[in-house]
């Protein structure tokens, strides 16, 4: 892994393949670092021919962190946001879209596809709208538009966005982050517990930093709807979207390719909000034909 400077900050990232070929920058979600792209799917997409980048958005894992802003009062930010009143937060997604650029930029890359999950297929559908030139396709993994009125979530995986473990001994961490990848995993297909705690502990020991999420969590209330924005783009859009998402429901993907003009979709029964190992094959596989064939 490296890192670079960046749109003023500094990013790490990690890259697969060859730089002779076609750019695939992969975009995480909400307090996701980089290590929660599954390291078979980026080497299978590298294979096929693609320059795979993988990297933390800004607040999380080792890239710069906002922690002089202060942690945010979720639930007085969420208050806010149903009154209609304005929001300030330290940064908003465009921002991190900027982020992404900027990485391209210290890259030496000119476009590369998009290929966002939930919070980061919200920063891909900004850069597909607002920096068409940089990119070649967008892949929107598991997101949504923002638009009022979309089914919520399950509570029990909404709540577990904000959701503190009971103290920060390293086994109440990995409890913690076990649960919540068990409320909000694909129901199809089962994590391994002793792969998943592998996968916990290698995040929690890289870096913990549940501020951080909380500070995205208020970018993306921050930034409202993408709806207008999405009906703008005009790059070729794939969608994919779990139909057992119990946090973005799969008409939160639906909706997204509704707003996109030409935009292609796949939905599949089993699937949650997560990457399971057993899905990587056939996400290598959608990802792969779609990209190559723009």
């Amino acid at each position: 892994m490296a890192r670079v400077k960046a749109n003023g900050i500094e990013i790490e990232y990690e890259t697969f393949g060859a730089k002779r070929d076609p750019a695939l920058l992969l975009i995480m979600g909400l307090g996701a670092q980089l290590t929660l792209w599954p390291d078979s799917l980026c080497e299978s997409l590298a294979s096929r021919g693609f320059f795979v980048v993988r990297y933390d958005n800004r607040d999380v894992g080792l890239s710069t962190d906002f922690g002089a802003a202060g942690i945010p009062n979720l639930m007085e930010a969420f208050g806010k946001l149903m009154k209609g009143e304005k929001l300030d937060a330290p940064y908003l997604l465009s921002d991190m879209a900027a982020d992404a650029t900027g990485l391209l930029d210290a890259l030496d890359i000119d476009r590369a596809h998009m290929v966002g999950a939930s919070m980061g297929g919200m920063i891909a559908q900004i850069l597909a709208a607002t920096s068409a030139q940089r990119t070649q396709s967008m892949v929107s993994i598991m997101s949504t538009s923002g638009r009022p009125g979309l089914p919520m979530g399950k509570p029990e995986a909404v709540a577990m966005l904000s959701a503190q473990p009971p103290g920060t001994a390293r086994e109440q961490l990995i409890a913690h982050a076990m649960k919540l990848r068990s409320v909000i995993g694909s129901p199809g297909f089962p994590a391994d517990p002793t792969e998943l705690r592998i996968l916990v502990e290698r995040n929690i020991d890289r870096r913990w930093y549940p501020q951080g999420a909380a500070r995205q969590y208020l970018a993306v209330m921050a930034s409202g709807p993408r709806v207008d924005l999405l009906r703008t783009v005009r790059v070729p859009t794939l969608v994919l979207h779990g139909e057992d998402d119990p946090l973005l429901p799969v008409e939160c993907g639906r909706d997204v390719a509704s707003l996109v003009p030409g935009a292609k979709i796949e939905t599949w029964p089993g699937w949650g909000h997560d990457l399971p190992a057993q899905m990587v094959p056939r996400l290598v596989e959608s990802i792969s034909r779609f990209c190559k064939a723009v």
